[in-house]
């Protein structure tokens, strides 16, 4: 399917409705990148605003969704929290380094990292639970409900 963009002469077009030899017009405030990016902008600032943990977006989804897999190896945690390897080795240090997740070796594999909530990584979740929905009804505020719902069900679409 092709992107919509405009011409010189504001017409909506495709790359497939272009006249032969005829250039497509590239504009940066016209992609959906453009606003993805600065979505995600909004919600990493709001987040950070509001997560008294000091807590990245990475490092809580690691949290949350460790906390409903646990144990869990480090790479099906990465798998489930869509981060590659290298992105969630450093989350995971990161959140040892904090005394919030504790890792062994795993006992069928010493290759395998198991990870577990430490004590203060459980109650770091649980006060942290409301804030969180808090900072997803902050950066959907702008938007109905039909919008949010649509958002919602777009994205998990492309994703």
């Amino acid at each position: 399917m092709d992107v919509p963009f405009k011409d010189k002469g504001g017409r909506q077009k495709t790359a497939a409705t272009e006249a032969p030899g005829e250039q497509a017009q590239y504009a940066l405030g016209e992609q959906i990148g453009f606003y993805l990016r600065q979505a995600n902008q909004r919600h990493v600032a709001i987040f950070a605003s509001l997560m008294a943990e000091k807590l990245t977006t990475t490092q809580w989804a690691a949290l949350v969704r460790l906390k409903e897999l646990q144990p869990c190896s480090q790479g099906n945690l990465g798998r489930e929290t869509a981060m590659d390897m290298a992105t969630i080795k450093g989350v995971v240090d990161r959140l040892v380094k904090r005394g919030l997740v504790h890792t062994a070796p795993d006992s069928s594999d010493a290759r395998r990292l198991v990870l577990t909530l430490t004590p203060e990584g459980e109650v770091t979740v649980a006060r942290n639970l409301s804030v969180a929905l808090q900072i997803s009804q902050e950066t959907l505020s702008t938007l109905t409900l039909a919008e949010r719902m649509m958002l919602m069900e777009l994205l998990q679409k492309i994703c």
